[in-house]
């Protein structure tokens, strides 16, 4: 290995969270130590998502050695993009090296890796080595030795969760005297607005705007381009008489989600808040509305990604869906407040409940794959848990006439090496904000009750 390029020496987790991260240093070289390689075949058994990760790599590897015609491993091989894989890069194509013989000892994975990296530095004074990891006790190790680590950043959506789209904007005050030149008219008891598009008016398909003050006013963005935006007026969920399954809107931002949710023309909705925003009980709302009464979707399916996405719910009794019932606390304690019929006493409520039941299906993320929804409304529940692949094989399971909706706090990521840039419904949010059939809010303000709402300030 001789030249001014990097060497990247990649860790199995990172191997395991991006099989193409290979193919994701442009002109750099790659290396894998011997102890990645037995780490990716123990962990290639099994139906979860690290598991076809693994198999993956090892169909990436073994695709660059038969085209390499089994010779020059030593002189590393040609990390140019496999068939059927598209990935935007640069022009620069480095080369994948192995660890050509195994470090001396059995200990623990993580030194055996340690340990063939300072072998590379040391036979590469004149090359920078760096150690890509997302263990952070490894990055921390390898420091102590003088080692450079990092961790794997190709997969962030966005370099600042701060920047993250919000799906509302704040109006200024003169927003009006801005555009004399509006024109206005009413179709189907709605108020629609066309305008100039000013070039500070960085607007998206179905974003709110809204008009604080005495002469407030919500508007949402129905097409944009260039020169004109179409602006429509929007409802106001927040009185009883337009409450969405007795449900009424609370605050600005939930009364800017139940207009998404109930319109048609929306697939994708995504509901970022912390605990006690109103997600789950909005979505859920919206979506019996549509079900029940509207009958816009045959049913409501929910799923959630549990804690260990994708392994095996096997030890828990019963059907797939009495398996996901311990999960599912949150559907359960929203049903009980929609679930909630002014008359008929406790009789009225268990006929309510067996109702709603019968049209609400809980489903494991284990059996989306291959799956097609049709005209259904699907609730994707703790979606910050999700890679970016799980959500692509969630979204793309819609058929026709499905809608779509992802909840989550990625304040409560749990899954290892997950993070708010590199989260799956952060990824789902950047990436749907061009689309003009999508939607994206961010709630605020906490409606659970005012012991909750001290707590998440105090505590």
């Amino acid at each position: 290995m001789t030249g001014s390029k990097r060497i990247y020496a990649l860790d199995t987790n990172v191997l395991l969270h991006d099989p193409t991260s290979l193919f994701r240093f442009e002109e750099h070289d790659v290396f894998i130590p011997m102890t990645v390689l037995e780490e990716l075949d123990e962990k290639k058994k099994g139906a979860s998502e690290v598991s076809r990760n693994g198999r993956q790599v090892s169909r990436f590897l073994n695709e660059l050695i038969e085209r390499g015609n089994g010779h020059g491993i030593s002189n590393g091989l040609e990390l140019a993009n496999p068939e059927g894989v598209n990935l935007k890069r640069g022009s620069g194509v480095g080369r994948l090296y192995f660890q050509q013989r195994t470090t001396n000892g059995h200990g623990k994975a993580d030194n055996l890796i340690l340990s063939a990296v300072i072998e590379l530095r040391d036979q590469n004074p004149e090359r920078s080595v760096v150690l890509v990891t997302k263990d952070i006790n490894l990055r921390i190790k390898a420091k102590i030795y003088g080692i450079h680590a990092e961790d794997y950043e190709n997969d962030r959506a966005l370099d600042d969760f701060t920047l993250l789209y919000t799906g509302s904007t704040e109006l200024s005050e003169d927003f009006w005297e801005k555009h004399p030149e509006v024109q206005s008219w009413n179709e189907r008891g709605r108020t629609f607005y066309k305008l100039d598009r000013r070039d500070d008016e960085d607007w998206y398909a179905n974003q709110c705007l809204f008009l604080p003050g005495e002469n407030s006013v919500e508007l949402r963005v129905l097409h944009v381009d260039d020169v004109k935006a179409t602006l429509v007026l929007l409802d106001d969920h927040s009185h009883s008489n337009h409450a969405v399954w007795g449900i009424a809107a609370r605050n600005r931002e939930q009364n800017f989600a139940l207009n998404v949710l109930m319109d048609p023309d929306v697939d994708f909705v995504t509901l970022l808040g912390t605990a006690g925003t109103g997600k789950t009980l909005l979505a859920l709302a919206a979506g019996l509305a549509q079900v029940m009464d509207q009958q816009r979707y045959r049913e409501i399916i929910m799923t959630r990604a549990t804690v260990s996405v994708g392994e095996d719910i096997g030890f828990l009794p019963g059907t797939e869906e009495e398996k996901m019932t311990p999960w599912m606390g949150a559907l359960t304690d929203n049903l009980e407040v929609l679930a909630n019929p002014e008359e008929g006493g406790s009789w009225g409520r268990q006929a309510t409940n067996d109702l709603l039941a019968s049209r609400i299906k809980i489903r494991s993320l284990n059996f989306m794959r291959g799956r097609t929804f049709l005209s259904r409304y699907l609730i994707i529940d703790e979606a910050q848990n999700l890679t970016p692949k799980q959500m692509k094989t969630l979204i793309t399971r819609a058929g026709p006439g499905t809608k779509i909706v992802c909840l989550g706090n990625v304040e409560q990521i749990d899954t290892p090496y997950l993070t708010e840039t590199t989260s799956g419904l952060t990824y789902a949010v950047d990436r749907f904000k061009h689309w003009e059939h999508s939607a994206h809010i961010t709630l605020r303000r906490g409606e659970r009750s005012r012991l909750a709402d001290f707590a998440s300030e105090a505590l």
